[in-house]
């Protein structure tokens, strides 16, 4: 470690914005488009970024990014294995060595996936509900990422921490999926085996919320796949559809997309999402 590379590491930047078509992300490239590739504030966009703090970075200025900086500009731009170690390694920080949290690189099979999904909301997650990336659907029906670290990360953690997380979903469907998040956590659990992550999260969670001790006690045990979910949207109301779920090979990570029958209130819905964007939708984010 011998100190950040600001000039080296705003020429990467620079570059690999250059490269990506805007279509590549799910973003229309519009009749005036003077760049060959995506706009500073595009990028800052797909990595839940301010455009200022993004512009100073291409710019060889400001502090340090930290690691959830650089990982989510890794997934914002597209990075293989390599060269996301190349911008760790120019921002003189470690490389995570896991493959858990959020600053997991996104498995190149379901970014390719996520990449093709431009017209149906779409975004990874980690097997403890953290999100990796997401589609500018999925900004405009879920919301931006919260700015949080650690436990908070996992939607889980928050779904029995912070009653706000809840606001998603209808109160009358807060049951099903307290039921859903615990019996999914079951199966995470056992399959990690004795992985102190999911320990210390699961011990907090007993501690602090009388309804996950209840239902952690049951055992039930079921991975969330195909669900149909009704979400709460400020603009639209209640969007009723269903959530499909690809999980990687490994299971640390799970593509998540939702659809809506042709024809359906929801259908029409969705159509309007992609009118309305992202614009001020601060709103926590679901799975």
């Amino acid at each position: 470690m011998s100190g950040v590379n600001h000039a080296q590491l705003a020429a990467f930047l620079k570059s690999r914005r250059d490269r990506i078509r805007p279509a590549d992300v799910g973003l229309t490239a519009g009749p005036r488009r003077r760049v060959p590739g995506l706009r500073r504030e595009e990028v800052a966009q797909l990595a839940g970024l301010s455009a200022d703090y993004y512009t100073e970075l291409e710019r060889g200025r400001g502090a340090q990014p930290s690691t959830q900086v650089l990982a989510a500009l890794a997934r914002a731009l597209r990075l293989n294995g390599d060269a996301r170690d190349h911008l760790f390694h120019l921002a003189d920080r470690r490389v995570p060595p896991a493959a858990h949290g959020p600053a997991a690189h996104v498995q190149p099979a379901l970014l390719g996936l996520l990449d093709r999904l431009t017209t149906t909301p779409a975004r990874v997650i980690t097997d403890l509900h953290e999100t990796l990336v997401q589609n500018p659907l999925a900004a405009a029906l879920l919301g931006p990422p919260p700015a949080v670290r650690g436990p908070e990360a996992s939607f889980v953690h928050r779904w029995f921490t912070d009653p706000g997380a809840r606001a998603l979903y209808p109160a009358e469907d807060h049951p099903h999926h307290s039921r859903a998040f615990v019996a999914d956590l079951q199966a995470v659990a056992a399959r990690r085996g004795r992985d102190t992550t999911v320990e210390r999260m699961v011990a907090e969670l007993r501690h602090r919320s009388e309804e996950f001790a209840t239902l952690w006690a049951t055992h039930d045990v079921a991975l969330r796949r195909t669900d149909h979910k009704r979400i709460v949207h400020p603009a639209l109301g209640i969007i009723e559809l269903d959530c499909h779920t690809l999980f990687s090979e490994d299971g640390c990570q799970r593509l998540l997309w939702f659809t809506a029958p042709p024809g359906t209130e929801g259908a029409s819905q969705l159509e309007l999402l992609s009118v309305i964007g992202t614009q001020d939708m601060k709103r926590e984010r679901a799975h």
